[in-house]
């Protein structure tokens, strides 16, 4: 333990305790000093529950109560989980003190005593820049507006704060997710053209939302996609690009299929109507349209700006007519409004007749679709009744001559019959071979699937491994970034060869301890065989010497003399082992009374409770005053 008090007291030391050289062990600590560096330890621990502890004792036993009350309520609020109480400071133990003062120094954060001057990194340095920030702003009251100063304005006020609003970003990539290799062109672009981000955004504030948005949005693209070909794109037997270039022309023709449905086509459709594009297809509408008169069918938006210049063109033809003769300010409004009406009417008369058109031309399509749905039957229709009728046309022709046609029917037939069976036996000596051979290869196949399959999983668990590896990975070097914190906020004037030396010292001593008590056991096992077995010979001896005896104890006086000395001798050797064994039993039970009266002297109980009479004396003392003073008052 004095190795671990040196420890102890030279951490106390570094935290700004004043600790006199001649103490050396934890046992020398006074009760002052105890007080002293638990509330040391506790302000550098928490500076808000330290500052209001006193590191000296007052003279008063209850102030000392409640400071030991204190004391111990903030020691369990830190985690302690021992038993603490007043009398843990008042009247300690050496055991106790030490725990609780370990306990304190391993919560002691490890920058206490760190050097300033000492190099850090960038990071450390921001970090720390960051907190000392945050602390001291933490630290300033929060003042009413209209009380405030300019500086606690800017430090409280609203006047900082801005609209969180992104706006979109372009930045160069080396490749397009649905294309794979990006075309010269738009790597040109990037090059020579794309503006920087800070000049793609219409105000400075909107930069910092912007990044984070795309961050945020790309780390989600990326974590989708990673998700997409674990669960599917792995089970696509592809590439990442090939996968990617089949989703694109997925896209593409459920683009296509929903404009075709969307806009039915005026006549039949070509056999690459899937590869056209939207201008094809705008042309094929519009072509479509010419059907319906005068005014083309378009959207809503084209009508009405078909119609808006229709109606600009128009009143200015007729106000043009008009006579400028006599031109009074009610004439002209009166003129307007009847305008006005007349382009209003023409307006409805319009719309209705393009309604009408749009309905006419629905019907339209509808009955072509059914009318080709029909014209196809009737098609084939007309097929099966054309080879019907060449087959009865033959069957007319043959009908003059029937009995040499049936002779030649039936010779053709039985030709045809033999050729039949020849062919099939032809395709059993082929089939044979031919199924075997699909037989291997399906049962090739199977296994392929089965092989592909297996590592489809392996792939998958390699996957996982890697992700496991990664958090690993990212979580040790987070510990190594913290133990890297740690050693640079360890004090430098530290020797460590000296504390090394002192390890190895506490090890070798363990060792040799263990050595003994190695030693110690093995000799203890070897006298207990040894005990065993003169025991064993011993009753051995004894029932072999007592059967001879006793035979020839019947017939010889003397003989049965030596029988009861030696009866007497075995009872005396057996009362003679117990007592020796009790002996030993008494003596463990000494050494464990010595050791607890050693352990209960360390407790310093006689002294504790003196300085409880003391303290009941001088409390009793208090209370008399006090009662004095307010029978005075």
């Amino acid at each position: 333990m004095e190795e671990v008090d040196k420890i102890l007291i030279h951490s106390l030391r570094l935290s700004g305790m004043d600790i006199p050289d001649e103490v050396q062990s934890i046992r020398e600590f006074t009760t002052e000093l105890i007080v002293e560096a638990v509330v040391r330890c506790l302000r550098v621990i928490n500076p808000s529950v330290g500052a209001s502890l006193s590191h000296i004792l007052p003279p008063g036993m209850s102030a000392r109560f409640r400071i030991g009350m204190s004391m111990a309520q903030a020691c369990q609020d830190l985690g302690y989980q021992g038993e603490v109480g007043y009398q843990t400071f008042l009247y300690s133990s050496e055991p106790e003190i030490r725990r609780l003062l370990l306990f304190l120094v391993e919560k002691l954060p490890r920058d206490a005593s760190e050097d300033g001057s000492q190099a850090v990194g960038k990071s450390t340095s921001l970090h720390r820049a960051i907190a000392a920030t945050v602390k001291e702003q933490l630290a300033v009251p929060w003042v009413p507006p209209t009380c405030r100063t300019p500086c606690l304005q800017l430090l409280q006020g609203s006047c900082l704060l801005k609209k969180f609003q992104a706006r979109p970003l372009v930045l160069p990539r080396e490749s397009e997710p649905s294309f794979g290799k990006m075309p010269q062109e738009r790597k040109d672009y990037f090059v020579e053209f794309l503006p920087p981000v800070s000049a793609q955004l219409p105000r400075p504030t909107s930069l910092a939302p912007s990044l984070l948005e795309r961050n945020v949005a790309d780390l989600s693209a990326a974590q989708d996609w990673e998700n997409e070909w674990k669960s599917q794109g792995l089970g696509s037997r592809m590439t990442p690009e090939e996968y990617h270039q089949w989703k694109h022309q997925r896209l593409q023709r459920r683009l296509l299929d929903q404009l075709h449905q969307a806009c039915p086509q005026t006549g039949p459709a070509p056999q690459g109507a899937t590869a056209r594009d939207l201008n094809q297809l705008l042309g094929t509408f519009s072509a479509g349209q010419e059907r319906a008169g005068a005014l083309a069918k378009g959207s809503r938006f084209t009508h009405t700006q078909h119609l808006a210049y229709k109606q600009e063109v128009e009143p200015t033809t007729q106000i043009q007519t008009l006579p400028i003769s006599r031109s009074p300010e009610q004439e002209l409004q009166e003129r307007q409004a009847a305008e006005v009406e007349t382009l209003e009417s023409e307006l409805g008369r319009l719309v209705g007749q393009i309604e009408e058109l749009e309905g006419q031309m629905a019907t339209l399509g509808l009955t072509l679709t059914q009318v080709e749905g029909e014209v196809r039957q009737r098609q084939l229709g007309a097929t099966e009744l054309e080879q019907t009728l060449r087959v009865k046309g033959r069957t007319v022709e043959l009908l003059p001559d029937a009995e040499n046609n049936m002779a030649k029917l039936q010779v053709v037939v039985e030709s045809s019959a033999q050729r039949i069976i020849q062919l099939a036996a032809q395709w059993e000596k082929h089939r044979v071979p031919l199924i075997q051979e699909f037989r291997e290869l399906k049962a090739l196949h199977d296994s392929k699937e089965l092989e592909s399959s297996r590592r489809l999983s392996e792939i998958r668990e390699l996957h996982e491994r890697i992700r496991s590896a990664a958090d690993e990975a990212k979580r040790k070097d987070d510990l190594y970034k913290q133990l890297l914190l740690e050693l640079e906020s360890l004090p430098k004037d530290v020797s460590r060869s000296a504390y090394t030396q002192r390890i190895l010292e506490i090890v070798s001593n363990i060792r040799k301890q263990k050595e003994e008590i190695t030693k110690i056991l093995s000799d203890t096992k070897e006298l207990q065989k040894e005990i065993n077995s003169l025991t064993g010979k011993l009753d051995r001896t004894f029932a072999v010497t007592d059967e001879l005896i006793f035979k020839d104890a019947k017939r010889d006086e003397a003989v049965r003399k030596a029988y009861k000395y030696l009866a007497a001798l075995h009872e005396s050797c057996s009362q003679l082992i117990q007592t020796i064994e009790d002996t030993g039993t008494i003596l463990r039970e000494i050494r464990d009374l010595e050791e607890q009266i050693e352990s209960e002297t360390g407790k310093k109980t006689l002294s504790n409770l003196e300085r409880i009479l003391g303290d009941y004396r001088a409390l009793k003392q208090e209370n008399a005053a006090l009662l004095s003073r307010t029978r005075e008052t």
